[in-house]
């Protein structure tokens, strides 16, 4: 049987086929999915007119914005969210994104909800790659496929210090009979080390076990030492690699698709260029406080956010992944091994509904520097 069937063909090539899949959707409009029961609150212009296209977020809470029963796949996901709110800056680092799948009790994916659409530091930018989309302004759009063969719950934690109080969100998926054999669950996970150790590899995942596959990065960077910072080299360690990983790149700024410190001279000078591809991307390159502007212009660290998609060229593995990135800087003349600032998502799936997964940092901890 074919797999578009089971509704995991989602290219051109799959538009015309007919299924028996039930498409389904969950938004503040219609909270639980249900067939007929979407637009029925009212509002000064009368019943379904708009009555309810967001929720707010209280303090402290937990919200479940999807709970679904069933075998199914999400194909897309919308949010937007503010960045700030009169309680502060920082929403997108102090809002958590979790995702359960089949019951589990541990989340397959537990992201600051910036960070997992690729907009770290608290702050916002356009992104335009194929499985993750930010438009203007803040429109986060995911188009990983997430398959569950008997539930999905998916949640958010208001960590930020007051209500947020306009959260819109639309999941639309798919309840199908069966899951093909092969199919894996998605998971995301968030790490972040506020001061590097040099000569020690900053570590983006580990303590995967089982069967799957890799399929992509974001790093947030700020850089806290001076001249180039890109030159350490990422690493996979494959299935009972030790010492020596089985794939080692040549430089961060290679493995992010770009080349010689992405360097582009304006002005007589050079500057870093950044770009937003289907696959790679360098969107974002700041010096400037993004959440106070209007008192902190230029008085900031230089922060660096990249994003790399393994979808033509996953890494596959069988029982055991690794990955890490060095912080190795270049001052013109030699390398050097630099301490910065890093924290990372990494995307992958695997055979098994959820994975062990380090403590995850308090607010306070995933505030950008």
């Amino acid at each position: 049987m074919h797999t578009q069937h089971h509704g995991l063909g989602s290219g051109l090539a799959a538009a015309s086929l007919l299924t028996n899949w039930k498409t389904r959707s969950i938004s503040a409009e219609n909270p639980t999915g249900a067939p007929g029961a979407g637009g029925r609150e009212g509002n000064h212009l009368g019943v379904g007119r708009k009555g309810r296209p967001y929720i707010a977020l209280v303090e402290g809470e937990t919200k479940t914005i999807a709970e679904i029963e069933g075998a199914g796949i999400i194909q897309s996901m919308w949010i937007t969210i503010p960045d700030r709110t009169g309680a502060g800056e920082y929403v997108l680092r102090d809002v958590v994104l979790r995702m359960y799948w089949d019951g589990a009790e541990q989340p397959s994916v537990e992201v600051p909800i910036g960070d997992f659409f690729c907009n770290g530091f608290g702050a916002r930018c356009n992104i335009n790659s194929l499985p993750i989309v930010v438009n203007p302004t803040g429109g986060f759009n995911c188009y990983l496929a997430m398959p569950f063969r008997s539930s999905a719950r998916i949640t958010v934690e208001n960590q930020h210090p007051g209500e947020i109080p306009l959260f819109f969100y639309q999941i639309n998926y798919q309840l199908v009979d069966e899951l093909p054999a092969e199919a894996a669950y998605f998971h995301a996970q968030w790490r972040r080390e506020k001061i590097t150790t040099p000569a020690r590899d900053y570590v983006i995942l580990d303590g995967v076990r089982g069967r799957g596959r890799y399929i992509g990065t974001y790093l947030a960077w700020t850089a806290l030492e001076r001249y180039w910072w890109g030159e350490g080299e990422v690493k996979f360690y494959i299935d009972g690699d030790s010492e020596y990983p089985t794939i080692c790149g040549t430089g961060a700024e290679d493995y992010f698709g770009g080349a010689w410190c992405f360097y582009e001279k304006k002005d007589g000078k050079l500057h870093e260029a950044t770009y937003s591809t289907p696959y790679l991307g360098y969107p974002f390159n700041s010096r400037s406080d993004t959440t106070r502007p209007e008192l902190f212009a230029d008085d900031a660290m230089p922060m660096h956010g990249l994003y790399r998609w393994h979808l033509p060229d996953p890494v596959c593995f069988e029982e055991d992944l690794r990955v890490t990135v060095q912080q190795i800087g270049h001052n013109g003349r030699e390398l050097f091994e630099r301490s910065d600032d890093l924290s990372s998502v990494a995307y992958w799936y695997q055979d098994k509904p959820q994975a062990v997964f380090p403590a995850f940092p308090d607010v306070l901890a995933r505030r950008p520097r």
